[in-house]
């Protein structure tokens, strides 16, 4: 760790102000860069992103290392650079606070964010809240890029795919179908300016967009015209209006673990403060990518808060998703947390993330990492995802022929049990206050898609054709898998064509795949028709069940009589659980055989079974036996009397 900046260094130098950066107005910009140790900073004005400056500005030193300038005019449109002086020697770098910038991202741009917004945007609001959140994870390139998506060419794989409509007003198919499922949020993969896509370049690039480059500006590549710093911005904009409208709110999938490469914007501005470091001087490899943001420092934590309020403020962004959250602390987690709930309401915007790191990473003394064990130390309304629920139900991400519950896996009972309870009773270091801090998933964009991790661990797996046809038994098991994860307490996820059987063709890391690969197949969504109608209709039954739709401490406590009958079978009530506070019982069969269960006293309807999830048929039963079938689960609903 770098002795430097210290407790004592941030009580001097930290600044607390919103304004860093180029703040544009028609009559005047105010350029501000934190640079506590340069000895002189000097602004560069571009007229555009490959011309030579056209004036040159010194800025003068204020108070916590703040150098400012304000130039007269209107400067929108304007690019700009700062050439730092240390005392042995000068860099160049873009500013780490911009708000706009040139294709690929080397050149910031002044911009007067008024002007970008599109007709109509200052009177958007999100769609109100549902009694259900249900995440769907999406990459903005995937949604569109298939032919078969509906969209126009020059829009695939861009923001403008979510807001165009043909000359009737109505969506392409892409668009129909997030709609028609019933979701009440979208999880957008980075949309922040990330480095390993040439912006200029072919459409056939591809990449998640874990790198990034410029925290506060969308990424170019998704725009129609990378070379218009102001195209990528309202485009962005009308993408988040559009979903909004169509009655999905928008989570932003954030990277604030780490940059692209040390010697980013950050590390030029400031040398060495954002970075975490060894105590031989070595950068920290916690994220797997060489470069630790050292969260916990003043301004690093001021530069992550005040990010996420900009995305919350300028573009509307409804939750935030926090990739590597375990390189986080718990007190930024809190504030950001507190900071939402303050300007937006008590928990009208989502916050979540992984609970985990890639490696060590040296914390800031007095801080604690925001992992899984310190779940408990986090507000109820910061959500973790559960990778217990995941594996249990389909068995461990990194071992391909490894099942869970639903696909051949072997003393798991008990286990999905406590997941059905949301986790709430604790179990090893996995012990959340409330179910609200749980989401529950089998499926995300890392490692293998849930159709091709049950392909992996059957018994016919074969080349690539093996992934392609819609196997009754593999079918089962998606629908059984999905089944657990509806009825399971705690917030849900899903990965984007879960609901039609994705497949990557066995790829479990396609971060840098071709676009081929990483696209939703609209002609498979089509074949695999009937998954997704039943995905459609658990989706209906949660939001239809107050008992799944808890998320205070008590909800743990609904689930009673968990049961395990034999090996693959197992049931659990919910008390209070029904539309009118009847008692829901629940079973799971993974078995290949039909199995009969005695339900206690009172008149029961059939709410799902294995085929269908929308469904009131009353059970005609003599002593109230029910049959379930094999590799299908079941909710009943108890009336009076």
């Amino acid at each position: 760790m770098d002795a430097r900046y210290d407790k004592e260094f941030d009580r001097w130098y930290a600044y607390d102000g919103c304004d860093l950066g180029a703040v544009c107005t028609r009559e005047r910009t105010v350029f501000k860069l934190w640079s506590p140790e340069a000895e002189t900073v000097e602004l560069s004005l571009y007229r555009d992103a490959d011309s030579s400056a056209y004036d040159c500005r010194a800025l003068e030193l204020g108070e916590r290392g703040v150098w400012s300038v304000t130039i007269e005019g209107d400067l929108h449109g304007t690019y700009y650079d700062y050439k730092v002086q240390y005392v042995d020697r000068t860099t160049h770098t873009a500013d780490p606070y911009a708000v706009a910038c040139c294709c690929n991202g080397a050149r910031s741009m002044v911009a007067d964010l008024f002007r970008t917004d599109p007709e109509g945007f200052e009177k958007d609001c999100p769609p109100p809240l549902q009694p259900e959140r249900i995440i769907y994870e999406l990459h903005v390139k995937d949604l569109s890029f298939d032919p078969g998506s509906g969209v126009p060419a020059q829009y695939r794989g861009k923001f403008k795919a979510f807001s165009w409509r043909d000359e009737e007003g109505r969506l392409p198919v892409c668009m129909e179908h997030l709609k028609s499922l019933g979701v009440t949020h979208v999880q957008l993969l980075p949309i922040f300016d990330f480095a390993t896509v040439d912006e200029g370049g072919s459409d056939e690039q591809f990449n998640w967009g874990y790198d990034p480059l410029n925290y506060n500006v969308p990424e170019g590549s998704y725009s129609t015209d990378p070379s218009d710093g102001t195209a990528r911005i309202r485009e962005c904009k009308e993408m988040i209006q559009a979903l909004h409208q169509n009655g999905i709110r928008v989570v932003m999938d954030v990277v604030y673990n780490h940059t692209y490469h040390a010697n980013s914007w950050l590390e030029r501005s400031a040398r060495g403060y954002y970075y975490r470091r060894w105590a031989d001087g070595s950068l920290s490899n916690g994220s797997g990518c060489g470069c630790d943001l050292a969260v916990g420092r003043a301004m690093v934590d001021n530069y992550i808060l005040h990010s996420v309020m900009f995305w919350a403020r300028e573009y509307h962004v409804d939750g935030f998703r926090f990739d590597l959250m375990g390189l986080l602390t718990v007190e930024l987690m809190n504030r950001i947390r507190r900071a939402l709930d303050a300007a937006f309401g008590p928990g009208e915007k989502l916050v979540y993330g992984e609970p985990w790191r890639a490696g060590d990473s040296p914390m800031e003394p007095g801080t604690i990492p925001a992992m899984r064990g310190n779940v408990a130390r986090l507000d109820m309304d910061i959500a973790m995802f559960c990778d217990s629920t995941r594996d249990a139900i389909k068995g461990d991400c990194f071992h391909a022929e490894q099942p869970g519950f639903v696909n051949g896996g072997m003393g798991l009972g008990e286990t999905i049990l406590c997941a059905a309870a949301g986790w709430t009773g604790g179990v090893g270091d996995l012990c959340p206050r409330s179910c609200s801090q749980v989401i529950n998933y089998v499926s995300a964009h890392d490692n293998y898609t849930l159709w091709d991790k049950l392909v992996q661990c059957s018994p016919g797996k074969g080349g690539a054709a093996s992934y392609q046809e819609p196997r009754e038994d593999l079918l089962a098991q998606n629908r059984l898998a999905a089944f657990i994860c509806f009825t399971c307490q705690g917030n849900l996820f899903f990965q984007a064509g879960e609901e039609f059987a994705r497949t990557k063709l066995g790829d479990d890391n396609s971060y840098r795949s071709s676009p081929e690969v990483n696209k939703l197949d609209w002609h498979r969504a089509w074949r695999f028709g009937a998954l997704t109608d039943y995905y459609r209709q658990l989706i209906r039954l949660r939001k239809s069940l107050p008992g799944l739709c808890d998320k205070s401490p008590e909800a743990g406590k609904r689930i009673v009589e968990p049961k395990v009958y034999r090996e693959g079978v197992v049931s659990f009530q919910v008390e209070k659980g029904g539309p009118c506070a009847e008692r829901l019982f629940v079973v799971y069969n993974v078995t290949e055989h039909d199995y009969a269960i005695r339900l206690p006293s009172g008149r029961w309807t059939i709410r799902a079974d294995g085929l269908d999830a929308d469904q009131h048929k009353p059970l005609v039963s003599q002593d109230n036996w029910v049959t379930v079938l094999p590799r299908s689960g079941m909710l009943l609903q108890c009336g009076l009397g």
